[in-house]
Order: C-alpha cells, then structure tokens, then sequence
C-alpha cells in the first residue's frame, strides 16, 4: 500500500483532506484518527504534525505526503522532494525590522534574527553569504524585536498589517514564496504516479469550466482565438449546416469576460458547466 503522510491540523489539513477527497480516497471521519486505511485505493493515511511530515517521508517511513514548502525546506531533510505544487495555502516570507533600520539582507550581519524557520532562514542566509545570530521562537516573532530579544524578524507576510502594528516593515527580497506541495521519499513508491494524476485532475476541475455554445460556422475561427481550450475546442455539426455547437475547456476566472466575448461575435446558447474531475 501507498503510506500517505497528511496534515492532522492547522491551515493545511482542512484542504488537503478536501483535495484527496475529491481525488477519490477515503479518509478519516473522525478527528482523533491518526492511521486510517483505504482498501479500495489501497492506501494507507498517517495524520502528522505538519511540521514532522519531511522528516518522516525524507527518512523514508512514509512514502509521500502533503506539507507547505516552508516545512520541507525548513526541515532540510535530504531525502524529502518537492514532487509537484497543490495550488494552496500560499504564503510569503519576508525579512522585517523597525522602519528605516534596515534596507538590504546584507545590513543583517552579526544581527539578531527571531523566526519560526531557523533552518529555512539560514539556508537563505547562506547562500547571500551572511551571517547572523539566529532566534529560534515558535510563533508571534512579530514581538521579538519590541522585547529585545531581536533586531529583525524573518516570518509569513500576508497584508503586512500585524508587522505595521509592531512597528515593523518588510525589506530585502523575499525569503520564499510558498504554498502547500506533494512531497515524495528518496525512492518513488508503487502508486505515487497514480495519486499525482488524481490530485492535478481535481485541481484542473478547480481552475476550468465547460462552456458550450452554438454559433455560426463561418465564425470557429474568431470563436476559437476568443476561447482556444486546453488543446483545441469540439466543435460538431448542427441540423442546420450554417450553425456549429463547441465545447471548449476555460480558465474559471476568466469566464465571464470569455462568455462576453463569444456573445459578442454571434454566439448564441452559451452555457457554463463545472467539471468535478479531469485527466488531460
């Protein structure tokens, strides 16, 4: 069986279960459960901290698994590997100190740094060849520096108003954009490829929808530069020769204005239809 590390809280375990749910798997119903197994799919869920899930599937316990890029790569786990991007939970990591204090990354050598992702931060650090006292904190790092304990702060930046408040601004680039992602052990399981095909059919069933329409059949061709879909539209004959009916596959966000579009060109029966799931 395939053993699934996923998140047993915070803001990755609502949707992940969601994403693996519409995927076709069965998960846990009740909360407490922290091994549950699917026989059907002939998989096996570990509910995990989400902080320990790199370490378990990058030690090869567990053969892949759903966690933030911040936790793999703050985890540095050598045997943890970013397998594909989910589409969720994004966030920002920015540097942040007092206003005017700081400008650059590199004003930050033989500073105090408070953050909840030592490993993450030191890695970037490195690489920018600076060195720093680090501040290991679990949470609200954001206080840090009106404490005392640090010069700047490295943490998620959403808005940036918590920072504001603390009388705090972001400088330097950012440290990491990061969003939830499928990470896989050192050696590939039986089934994994199985699992990611599910879970990029649910998330291009989230991002497109159908959109079928009549039109007349001297118009494809602007039709089709309004709305080409993933490869090319359906396009099928009518019982009256001058007319078509298409499907075309559609980014969600931008239907309306497509749907406006091929309206204006002499579309006619213009219908949105959602797709619950998808292999292309």
């Amino acid at each position: 069986m395939l053993r699934i590390a996923v998140p047993n809280k915070g803001t990755l375990a609502e949707t992940s279960a969601d994403l693996l749910a519409e995927a076709g798997y069965t998960g846990r119903r009740d909360p407490k459960d922290l091994h549950v197994i699917d026989p059907v799919n002939e998989v096996e869920f570990f509910y995990l901290r989400p902080k320990d899930i790199a370490t378990y599937v990058g030690s090869g316990a567990l053969d892949v698994g759903v966690t933030g890029r911040d936790l793999l790569l703050d985890a540095r786990m050598p045997g943890a590997r970013e397998i594909a991007a989910l589409g969720f939970a994004r966030s920002t990591f920015r540097f942040a100190a007092p206003t005017g204090q700081f400008a650059d990354v590199t004003d930050l050598e033989g500073r105090r740094v408070a953050t909840s992702y030592p490993g993450l931060v030191d890695a970037f650090l490195d690489r920018h060849g600076v060195a720093v006292d680090l501040v290991p904190l679990d949470g609200a790092v954001e206080s840090a520096v009106r404490l005392g304990v640090a010069d700047a702060v490295a943490d998620v930046v959403e808005t940036g108003t918590t920072l504001r408040q603390a009388g705090l601004e972001v400088f330097g680039p950012p440290i990491l954009e990061s969003e939830a992602v499928l990470i896989g052990a050192p050696l590939e399981a039986e089934g994994t490829e199985t699992l990611l095909r599910r879970l990029r059919g649910v998330l291009v069933a989230r991002r497109y929808v159908l959109i079928d329409y009549d039109l007349p059949a001297h118009l494809v061709d602007a039709a089709v530069a309004i709305a080409p879909g993933i490869e090319s539209p359906t396009v099928s004959p009518l019982r009256d020769p001058e007319w078509v009916a298409v499907r075309v596959m559609t980014p969600r966000s931008s239907v309306n204005q497509v749907m406006d579009a091929l309206y204006a060109i002499g579309a006619r029966a213009i219908l949105v239809s959602a797709i619950h799931n998808a292999r292309l």
